[in-house]
């Protein structure tokens, strides 16, 4: 089963999938509009590209974008929304067989962080009124409902300029400006790489892949910390730790990421149960690495033991990882724990800039 989700040349896809008869029945026409068909095939020609997920069973979700979008928004109510900087689902289409699998979770997220580096205002899509699973995942992220368009369709629009930055989830792909300081945390290499699929390295190959876990935006990350320096709504960094016996560590243990911890829940404290066996499960849900075996025997065994929820709001890309000896040779490496990190604003900051991110579009003040 495919790890993750790719571009991939329209060329390339087989039209004739059923994974896209919905599609072709609900495309603006009557129900054998060939529309469809004929939109695809000239983005075909053009050698287009859309983001798919596919697996053994053929294509299994399927997002287009357009940019640069210039036209007004029509309402059924009259209203028009004038032109603005705008970023355009055109398609997204997650198969019923990737129900509850966090495959639209992930589809919105990579479309959310393409929208942010192309530092549009504003991105929206259009939606029946059936497709509830989405619309629930539009609004969670912070899509807004601004009417019905002409085709009977709802409008969602998310606005960089009016973002809800009080929900990390509906401000996300941003970080609040708000930040007093940022954690850090560090997972060995086998774990990091199914969390965190598309926080790559040059020459790494994953290994173990869950498909709930590789694709979705949230993350539960298990530990036992003695002490945290961060609590939920902070920045953590995460930082993949090399457990290999070939090579320097010193340059290939990298911070590869950046989350916003949503939640940090105490399971046990000193050998105390605060959580039953099935709450600590529930509190886990699909978002970990490790079996239901292994939680087992985590839950039974460790003497403290933390759940720590993130959300995934960014990546360096293979590259741009920033490495312990430049953490070290830059005093952004303290005598203590990474769990134990507590970095300032400004340190935050320039350890973005050094992994090439562009921090002011990433921060909102």
């Amino acid at each position: 089963m495919a790890g993750k989700f790719i571009h991939k040349r329209f060329a390339d896809i087989d039209i004739n999938d059923p994974f896209f008869d919905s599609l072709k029945r609900d495309y603006p026409g009557s129900a054998n509009s060939t529309e469809f068909t004929k939109w695809f095939a000239k983005k075909a020609a053009e050698g287009k590209e859309v983001l798919v997920f596919e697996d053994e069973q053929g294509v299994g979700a399927f997002v287009n974008l357009k940019p640069g979008e210039t036209e007004e928004i029509k309402l059924s109510n009259g209203h028009v929304l004038p032109y603005d900087s705008r970023l355009k689902i055109t398609t997204i289409k997650i198969d019923e067989r990737f129900q509850h699998q966090r495959i639209g979770e992930g589809a919105l997220g990579l479309t959310l962080w393409d929208w942010r580096d192309q530092c549009a205002n504003e991105i929206y899509v259009t939606v029946f009124e059936k497709h509830t699973s989405l619309i629930f995942l539009l609004e969670k992220y912070g899509f807004n409902y601004v009417g019905d368009n002409l085709n009977g369709e709802r409008v969602y629009i998310k606005d960089r300029r009016n973002l809800d930055i009080s929900d990390p989830c509906k401000a996300f792909p941003f970080i609040s400006g708000r930040m007093s300081h940022a954690g850090c945390l560090a997972i060995n290499m086998e774990y990091h790489d199914t969390m965190f699929a598309y926080s790559e390295l040059a020459n790494t190959l994953q290994e173990r892949v869950d498909i709930n876990v590789a694709n979705g935006l949230k993350k539960v990350y298990i530990g036992s910390p003695y002490s945290l320096a961060f609590k939920a709504g902070d920045p953590v960094l995460i930082y993949r730790k090399y457990t290999g016996n070939d090579g320097r560590p010193g340059y290939k243990s990298v911070i590869t990421s950046y989350c916003i911890a949503t939640r940090v829940e105490k399971i046990k404290t000193q050998g105390q149960f605060l959580h039953s066996f099935d709450e600590f499960l529930h509190i886990v849900g699909n978002k970990s690495v490790y079996t239901k075996f292994e939680l087992k025997n985590r839950y039974d065994n460790e003497k403290n033991l933390t759940v720590i929820e993130l959300l995934y709001c960014g990546y360096f890309g293979a590259g741009n990882n920033v490495n312990w000896r430049w953490l070290k040779d830059n005093d952004l490496w303290p005598g203590t724990h990474p769990m134990n990190f507590r970095y300032t604003r400004s340190q935050f900051e320039k350890i973005l800039r050094e992994g090439n991110v562009d921090v002011d579009n990433v921060i909102i003040d």
